[in-house]
């Protein structure tokens, strides 16, 4: 091996914008260690190992101007941010802390940030967020995935403008205290969580995008006043019926991958539908999607599909039908080397069939 140091882990930034489209990049001492590797052949010498002093929690920001809109503190090791000096940060607007070791949050910390409109927490050991944000009455985005809630704060009704809301990978078992963001939510991931049902969402009736994959959730219930949603993914859940979705006729796409479903049923009013995931269910037929002219992708692998004799008149008609995933089923071991040259002849529109191009003639 050649001489060389090698780096352990990335230099500390600290990355800023001035509001004017100029994006600056502070650099303090650098959070490393730098281990200087020699040639076996040319010294019997061990390995040394030299840590640079590490910044102070004080000095981390310290060189920066008082009217910067964003700070990005990714992976800094920060274990609070209580000593960061943000209160002098009148103007800001975006706020990221992703991947530290951040137990608690200071309101004394945050109370000044009264232009704030976006907060990054992800990846942290929040356990909650207390009134951390009471003074942040901008607030519009705030993600805290990959913490260690329990509870979906009870405390939002300060927030009167925040429209974009996640909370994947924590513990959360019910969906609840939404009822403030009515007005403005339209969007909310609860996904890897610990939900078993559906519920709490009856008033957030701007909701475009809701998001609940991997969680323990049997039924699809509670969705009959979010009728302007967009997207519904509830994939890894424990779902055994297409049941509940009447209301929602501007949904487009639908994402009921790995689920126990064994009956394709339900979608009569979903005709705005472009994309629709069953994936990784128990399907045995093709049926009941004949009217979702709309639609551009289907997938449908990884189930128990025998026969292709329904494609044509189930899909054939769709023009707009780009993709579809069919492999992993039945039929495709059974047709063998017809299987591929059945699918398009059948649905000559599509430009892919599973993870293949189809050839234009």
């Amino acid at each position: 091996m050649s001489n060389g140091a090698r780096i352990t882990e990335l230099p500390y930034d600290a990355v800023i914008g001035t509001g004017e489209g100029v994006t600056e990049v502070k650099e303090k001492s650098a959070r490393v260690a730098v281990v200087q590797e020699h040639d076996n052949d040319s010294s019997d010498e061990e390995a040394v190992t030299e840590e640079e002093p590490e910044v102070e929690d004080e000095e981390i920001l310290a060189s920066l101007p008082a009217d910067v809109e964003d700070i990005d503190l990714n992976h800094s090791r920060l274990k609070s941010v209580s000593r960061l000096g943000l209160q002098r940060f009148t103007q800001l607007k975006r706020l990221c802390l992703r991947q530290n070791h951040i137990t608690k949050l200071d309101p004394e910390a945050f109370s000044t940030l009264k232009e704030v409109e976006d907060v990054d927490l992800y990846d942290n050991q929040l356990k909650t967020i207390g009134d951390a944000f009471k003074e942040c009455r901008k607030l519009e985005s705030l993600d805290l995935s990959f913490n260690l809630l329990r509870h979906v704060p009870d405390n939002l009704a300060n927030h009167p403008d925040m429209h974009t809301i996640y909370f994947v990978q924590n513990k959360i078992s019910q969906i609840s205290s939404l009822e403030p963001l009515s007005r403005t939510l339209r969007s909310i991931e609860l996904g890897g969580n610990k939900i078993r049902r559906i519920e709490g969402l009856e008033s957030l009736v701007n909701l475009e995008q809701l998001w609940l994959g991997k969680n323990k959730i049997t039924k699809l219930e509670g969705l009959q006043n979010l009728k302007k949603l967009k997207v519904l993914s509830i994939q890894s859940n424990r779902i055994t019926k297409m049941e509940g979705l009447e209301a929602l006729e501007n949904l487009e796409q639908l994402l009921l991958s790995h689920n126990g479903i064994e009956k394709m049923e339900g979608l009569e009013k979903n005709v705005n539908l472009r994309t629709l995931d069953i994936a990784g269910n128990f399907v045995t037929e093709l049926e009941n999607v004949s009217h979702l002219t709309q639609l551009e992708d289907l997938w449908m692998n990884n189930n128990k599909i025998e026969s292709l004799q329904n494609l044509e008149a189930q899909l054939k008609h769709i023009e707009t039908l780009d993709t579809i995933y069919l492999e992993h089923n039945p039929v495709q071991e059974k047709e063998g080397a017809n299987y591929r040259r059945k699918v398009i002849l059948a649905l000559p529109q599509i430009s892919q069939l599973d993870a293949t191009y189809v050839k234009q003639v």
